[in-house]
């Protein structure tokens, strides 16, 4: 049984006020009035209309763990093939993708979104669709993806668990544990358990292997590896996980993957920037270790026992 010790962090968040939205992004959870510190951004200084490539890939989208997949795979086309693309910030707090323009390209509002101009403009929505879609057409060394049909469902599986499962508990979690605006005991505990029951079970499945599919870096592992990176932020010590622990570690390594968490941003969010936050900025630290106790009290309170699966 997992340990109940605090997880709480030293990260390097950087901080800027995130003002209250409506709606919410594909994590799921509301950024309401959550503070971070973000560098002055060039690229968030102007707010897009429209498309603005002719040719290549577009991508819109914003530094959340779903918009990271669709970066950080073009950004490994980028270094393993030349393969070049566009980029626009969409800034979800201002809810630019709820505009007609974008809602045309991706139906359901949120990032991120690319769209092929050298297949007449086809757009694709929804991180799952994307990874595939880029692999599909623009991987033909197959360096992140499968010939193999028996790999190529396991890649499938492990994406749709993914995107099924872990994205949304994460997102809840981090939305009853931050964002909520009243504190729900129930609903912390209850996404941060089911949250922790879906890392185990990826930490179980690496205990053999280096890698989600083939013991080969793949589109399976890009999925998930958005998620997992924010685990401390979303309430889940990470280090009582020590084989996927070890497998963000060597993703995070990639400096295709350094490159893709940073568009069109660095969020501050990732594990080791929130433990180095902890250890920066005391009150911060205070802050965090109150929220930790009020989860371990909302798991005494329910009689939360870890268990996975």
């Amino acid at each position: 049984m997992l340990s109940s010790r605090p997880l709480i962090s030293r990260s390097s968040l950087r901080i800027l006020h995130i003002p209250r939205i409506a709606q919410r992004d594909n994590t799921r959870a509301s950024f309401s009035t959550f503070t971070v510190r973000l560098q002055q951004n060039k690229t968030m200084a102007e707010r897009p209309t429209g498309l603005k490539a002719i040719s290549g890939i577009e991508l819109l989208t914003f530094p959340t763990p779903n918009g990271v997949k669709a970066s950080i795979l073009l950004e490994e086309l980028k270094e393993a093939y030349g393969k070049e693309y566009t980029m626009q910030a969409i800034d979800i707090r201002t809810n630019v993708q709820k505009e007609p323009w974008f809602t045309k390209l991706g139906p359901n509002g949120r990032i991120p979104v690319i769209v092929d101009h050298d297949q007449g403009g086809f757009a694709v929505q929804e991180g799952l669709a994307i990874l595939s879609y880029l692999t599909r057409h623009y991987d033909p060394d197959h360096k992140f993806s499968f010939t193999d049909p028996f790999d190529i469902s396991r890649a499938e599986q492990w994406m749709a668990w993914q995107h099924g499962g872990l994205g949304p508990m994460q997102g809840q979690a981090n939305h009853f544990n931050r964002f909520a605006p009243e504190r729900i005991p129930y609903g912390m505990q209850r996404y941060t358990g089911e949250t922790e029951r879906l890392v185990g079970i990826l930490d179980n499945h690496l205990k053999d292997q280096d890698y989600l599919v083939g013991n080969k870096y793949s589109i399976a592992d890009i999925a998930s590896f958005g998620w997992v990176n924010g685990l401390r932020f979303a309430g889940v010590d990470i280090d009582r996980f020590p084989n996927l622990k070890a497998w963000a570690e060597r993703i995070l390594a990639r400096p295709a993957v350094a490159k893709g968490l940073a568009v069109p941003f660095d969020m501050g969010l990732g594990n080791d920037q929130y433990l180095k936050k902890l250890e920066d900025d005391r009150e911060f630290a205070e802050k965090e270790k109150a929220l930790a106790e009020q989860i371990q009290a909302a798991k005494e309170k329910y009689g939360y026992k870890y268990a996975s699966p």
